[in-house]
């Protein structure tokens, strides 16, 4: 068996780009407090951030976030450990993927994107038509396996483990590396499923390269979080799974990449059915319309081509400045190429 020995990176832009204002839907970088002021004051005004109490909790929040970052490796490393150690699984099965977990749909278009002369015209003529430019909706898994799958995430969601958050916008859902889903469902996944298709989707954004992933479960729900805002992943390819349950609104919506301006963009919106997936660019904006009733669980699996964004942050926009980290970072690599790129094990 083939091992990745390399040493995955992240981009500084990580402690200081990106962060996301809940408060006020707004994205924004903190590289000092003066720069914060003269950057964003103005902004924050016209969305009813007026007094000096409201500003100094705006940056109270960042300086929590930035650290959290900082921390971010280490304390998730310890939950790791922790959950290891004292969570009983309910659904044992859903933490090995089979080929029985998967559609037979997904199968058949995986199938012929192994075969020596499949092309993207192929590809495209044994999928739906496109949910929007460049989006492509098909079934990942089957109904009993997403069933299985939201009820071993609510037994976790439930039990006393810890838990990191997805990301700065879910704040309910699951890391899948914390929980031990991400060695045996993920990364066959990409490797083995998804790696083909985005090969012959998406090879001028990184499709030929996928080595790298960060996969989460986010759930949205009335009275938790209800929608996502528009914004764009660090991620060459995205996936995004619906599991369940049963839920009203929720539907996505896609506009064109983060380069052109939303006043410049007419935005596509996608229904969400249970056990199909959304395949699109990261760089591609989207966000996802409020869940009215019920429960709804997504498998997100942002997928990183080392290649493509060891020559261009996806986030910052910029040759990125290299900071090792542990596991696969952000999906970077030492461009220099001394690193050892695999072991027999």
């Amino acid at each position: 068996m083939l091992k990745d020995m390399r040493r995955f990176h992240t981009c500084n832009c990580y402690y200081t780009d990106n962060i996301f204002i809940e408060k006020y839907k707004l994205h924004v970088r903190f590289v000092s407090e003066d720069q914060f002021r003269k950057d964003y004051q103005n902004i924050l005004r016209t969305l009813g951030c007026t007094t000096d109490a409201q500003l100094d909790d705006v940056l109270d929040d960042i300086q929590s976030e930035v650290e959290r970052r900082k921390n971010l490796a280490i304390q998730s490393a310890e939950r790791k450990a922790i959950i290891k150690k004292t969570h009983k699984p309910l659904r044992e099965h859903v933490y090995s993927l089979q080929e029985s977990h998967l559609a037979p749909e997904f199968l058949e278009i995986v199938k012929y994107c192994h075969t020596d002369d499949a092309t993207e015209e192929g590809l495209l003529s044994l999928l739906t038509t496109e949910a929007a430019p460049r989006v492509y909706r098909f079934p990942v898994f089957t109904k009993d396996f997403c069933r299985d799958l939201v009820e071993e995430l609510e037994h976790f969601e439930q039990s006393d483990a810890p838990k990191g958050r997805p990301n700065t916008m879910n704040n309910y859902g699951v890391l899948l590396d914390e929980l031990g889903l991400d060695e045996g469902v993920v990364s066959p996944l990409r490797e083995e499923y998804l790696g083909p298709l985005s090969a012959l989707l998406f090879p001028d954004c990184g499709g030929r390269w996928l080595d790298s992933h960060k996969a989460f479960a986010v759930k949205y729900a009335v009275h938790e979080d209800v929608d996502l805002s528009y914004h764009y992943d660090n991620a060459e390819v995205t996936l995004n799974v619906s599991l369940g349950k049963d839920f009203s609104g929720g539907n996505l919506y896609f506009g064109d990449m983060r380069q052109v301006p939303l006043c410049e963009t007419e935005c596509a919106e996608v229904e969400h059915h249970v056990t199909q997936a959304v395949l699109h660019r990261g760089q591609q904006m989207h966000g996802a319309l409020p869940v009215t009733a019920g429960v709804r669980w997504n498998l997100v699996v942002w997928m990183r081509a080392s290649r493509q964004r060891n020559l261009l942050c996806p986030m910052c926009g910029a040759p990125p400045s290299l900071r090792p980290a542990p596991g696969r970072g952000d999906g970077f690599t030492d461009e220099s190429g001394r690193e050892g790129v695999c072991a027999l094990t």
